[in-house]
């Protein structure tokens, strides 16, 4: 079986637009970083891929002990690479957050 070839264009491609400097907001230097932002979709992913894989490693056998020391090496590496890539800021905030509202009661 042999498939037909492609048209090629006549003239030069076009140039690209995505370079960093289109994706800077007007008088600032930085890029727009809330396309790489962590959102609730992402969130709702991983819960859902989390809880498929207890439930399937339950099924098959495993004991539960060991789903939930698996599942937890799992979200804690997750939770590294977050806080790695993040720089870490955002997670101490919200850690040093929740242990003043603990610590307050709240």
């Amino acid at each position: 079986m042999s498939l037909p070839q492609l048209p090629l264009p006549a003239g030069p491609a076009p140039a690209c637009t995505c370079t960093p400097a289109a994706a800077a907001p007007a008088g600032s230097s930085e890029p727009d970083s809330t396309a790489g932002r962590f959102g609730p979709t992402h969130a709702l992913i991983l819960l859902i891929a989390f809880l498929g894989l207890g439930t399937g490693l339950f099924l098959a056998g495993t004991e539960l002990q060991t789903v939930f020391a698996l599942l937890g090496g799992c979200g804690a590496i997750g939770a590294a690479t977050l806080t790695a890539a993040g720089g870490g800021r955002r997670l101490i905030s919200v850690l040093a957050e929740a242990a003043v509202r603990s610590g307050a009661g709240k």
